[in-house]
């Protein structure tokens, strides 16, 4: 089964060569790269949130096997759906389902559930592999699309990712793929965002869902944060970092409606 790029040539090049150009202008290397556990990353287009998804993924080492969880902004397929087998394709080459870790993940929630057409025209977990392409030849990884849903199925999926981790015995990189606030003026952006933000650095999950939910956050990524923290949390995770947050604004000069991107580190 393949899956076919569907947002080459809107959100980021789908020529190779300028995408290599531009996650190469967008990427801030860091001497020193570490070894985290989790990490939030935006998924708009490279314009706008590139430069902070590139201070990520500069930041890190990418480990030979990644789940991405990325939510459902189209509303099709099961709420949470794993892309169990095949290959996705983008500009720069196909990147292999790790089959093995995603039976597992599988075998720990009868929540989770194969299913393929959550992910045909998703985009938020497509737009993170060419960073991650770019930055590493040989990765396999488990798409993972996350429905909004309650606090308590959060903790449920996040336990079987970790106890499928646990199980598969390699080190995993969980990647929440999200943006922040949309389409606020830019002052009320980020006053929102820094509310969420904090509870990310208190690696705080139920405070995140909460504090998004009763300060009317838009943060569309808000249940794969969630997973991610308390999946992080339950391997062994004791610090966050923001590496880098920035509005649509900063690119357009537009701040009367934005954008926001976060970008967190989980180790």
């Amino acid at each position: 089964m393949i899956r076919q790029p569907i947002v080459a040539g809107q959100f980021y090049p789908d020529s190779p060569a300028l995408l290599r150009r531009y996650v190469e202008e967008y990427l801030s290397f860091q001497r020193t790269k570490e070894s985290v556990l989790g990490a939030v990353c935006p998924h708009a287009g490279y314009m706008f949130s590139g430069g902070v998804a590139g201070a990520v993924y500069g930041k890190i080492s990418i480990p030979d096997n990644i789940i991405i969880l990325g939510p459902n902004h189209t509303g099709i397929g099961e709420p949470f759906a794993v892309m169990d087998k095949g290959t996705w394709l983008t500009p720069l080459g196909s990147v292999e389902i790790n089959k093995t870790l995603a039976s597992l993940i599988l075998e720990e929630s009868e929540l989770f559930s194969p299913d393929f057409r959550a992910h045909q025209y998703e985009h938020s977990i497509e737009v993170q592999l060419p960073f991650l392409q770019y930055l590493k030849k040989d990765f396999k990884f488990v798409p993972i699309i996350l429905a909004h849903t309650q606090y308590q199925n959060c903790e449920i999926l996040a336990t079987a990712l970790a106890n499928a981790i646990k199980r598969l015995g390699q080190p995993v990189l969980i990647i929440a793929s999200s943006d922040m606030t949309h389409y606020e003026p830019d002052k009320e952006a980020r006053a929102k965002d820094k509310l969420a933000i904090e509870q990310m650095l208190a690696l705080d999950p139920k405070g995140l869902y909460n504090t998004v939910h009763s300060h009317n956050i838009t943060m569309c990524g808000v249940i794969p944060a969630t997973v991610m923290l308390i999946a992080t949390k339950l391997l062994g995770a004791q610090f966050a970092e923001v590496v880098a947050y920035a509005t649509s604004g900063d690119v357009s000069g537009d701040y009367g409606s934005v954008v926001g991107y976060a970008g967190v580190i989980v180790k």
